[in-house]
């Protein structure tokens, strides 16, 4: 058994757990936050099959894609009357940053 983790952006959460559980996947959803851009994410647990895994990043391969956004840094602290204000810095957002761990299932 494998415990999937599985960080997405907000956006890409909804159709990711329509196609997962339309697969017949189980899905838990998680409401996360980020701590560069300070933004709502999504981690999603799976446990799935050894031989599963591979078809679940496939999915989330899919479903998950990678945007170009432009954020304003933290005004630098400047002496009194000077004020230079930071240019916007284009990053990377989206896609998904899975984890894999080995599990095992117990019943209680």
């Amino acid at each position: 058994m494998k415990l999937i983790l599985a960080i997405v952006q907000h956006q890409d959460a909804s159709t990711l757990v329509d196609a997962l559980t339309e697969q017949g996947y189980r899905v838990t959803r998680l409401s996360s936050q980020g701590g560069f851009l300070r933004e709502g994410n999504v981690t999603l647990m799976l446990s799935v099959e050894d031989h599963q895994v591979n078809a679940v990043i496939k999915v989330v391969r899919e479903h998950c894609s990678t945007r170009t956004r432009y954020v304003s840094p933290m005004p630098p602290i400047a002496e009194s009357g000077e004020f230079y204000p930071p240019a916007p810095l284009e990053v990377q957002v989206g896609g998904a940053t899975v984890f894999v761990l080995k599990a095992e299932t117990a019943k209680l």
